[in-house]
């Protein structure tokens, strides 16, 4: 099988590697490219260590053109608020939409004001998106026709404690997220907080307990527990350029009985099945290092008599984002999950 793929958002971060991902895609064509630039341009020239592999051209944004041209699937790396304009003329042109952007994440389209200050602008497709993580979702994302795919801190999150809550085995309401995220989580923008000067040898917390994933994660593990769940979520910016780790803090109860063993033994059982998610054994922790540059999702625990401590990591701008796209759309298309992801 043989697919036609455009890319809306092409020169961002996220663009920029899907654009590397899909060229070693043995069954995809990258037919369309375009982005918020001021005039056309080859996207070799933009990106030369492309030169040689794709040349071309980068268009501006145009909705209408964008859904007329031959590609069967359309990645959106847009802006959040962004991608919403852009979906419903492509599902209606018969286009297969895989959105990087938030727009499709939240299922109350309230909170989704809440948190990105502006109101949904297409409620009727926000129903009948798929969130785009397969080790919860595989079964729906095969039949899916526009996939949210999840944001970066909570593909890590959720990942990291899926086990522990869909088998009710410790503390819900105890669940406190200390998160760490390279500079390019933030997007390919001009901003003075991206700055190499203001970042450089610096670390700093931001948005405490009010960053926009965190409803994301939250709706997710009250979807895994039956029940609503809030956590404390705490992201910090690293003076790196990509890579997450989160270190999460649950408490037992007083009917958690097993020890650290039994816990691995309870997430190797869970992820069995999964190609990218890698746990370790007892009291062996990853860095940020093992995955940068990877698909995959490391897990290592401690356990104490009190709680258990979860460490977790993942690339950002992979399996937080166009990794975990193409692992998607792997999936939509019956193509080998692992296809052009190791």
């Amino acid at each position: 099988m043989f697919i036609n793929i455009g890319i809306v958002g092409a020169t961002g971060y996220a663009g920029e590697e899907l654009i590397g991902i899909l060229l070693k895609h043995p069954n995809v064509r990258i037919s369309y490219l375009c982005a918020k630039i001021d005039k056309p341009k080859v996207i070799s020239d933009i990106f030369p260590k492309f030169k040689g592999k794709i040349d071309l051209v980068c268009y501006q944004p145009d909705i209408k053109y964008t859904a007329g041209g031959e590609s069967d699937l359309v990645f959106l790396a847009l802006p959040h608020t962004v991608s919403m304009k852009f979906t419903p003329r492509l599902l209606s042109a018969g286009k297969r939409v895989i959105d990087l952007s938030a727009d499709y994440r939240l299922k109350d389209a309230s909170i989704y004001t809440q948190f990105y200050k502006t109101k949904h602008a297409d409620r009727a497709h926000l129903k009948n998106a798929i969130y785009g993580l397969p080790e919860l979702y595989r079964q729906d994302i095969k039949k899916a026709r526009l996939i949210a795919n999840p944001g970066c801190y909570p593909t890590c999150a959720i990942l990291a404690l899926a086990p522990l809550v869909a088998t009710n085995s410790v503390d819900l309401n105890s669940i406190i997220i200390d998160a760490k995220s390279g500079v390019t989580g933030a997007g390919r923008k001009a901003s003075i907080e991206s700055f190499f000067s203001e970042i450089n040898e610096d670390f700093k917390a931001y948005k405490v307990n009010a960053h926009q994933h965190m409803p994301e994660i939250n709706q997710e593990l009250s979807g895994l527990a039956g029940k609503k769940i809030k956590v404390v979520f705490v992201p910090h910016l690293l003076p790196l350029n990509r890579g997450i780790l989160e270190t999460i803090y649950v408490k037992k109860t007083q009917n958690t009985k097993r020890k650290t063993q039994n816990t691995v033994s309870l997430y190797k059982k869970f992820y069995k099945k999964e190609p990218f998610v890698r746990i370790r054994g007892e009291g062996d922790l990853p860095q940020l290092k093992d995955v940068t540059g990877t698909n995959f999702c490391d897990i290592g625990i401690v356990e104490s008599k009190e709680g258990i401590i979860i460490v977790t990591t993942i690339d950002n701008l992979l399996k937080g984002a166009s990794g975990q796209a193409v692992q998607n759309m792997n999936i939509m298309y019956g193509f080998p999950e692992y296809t052009a992801l190791l």
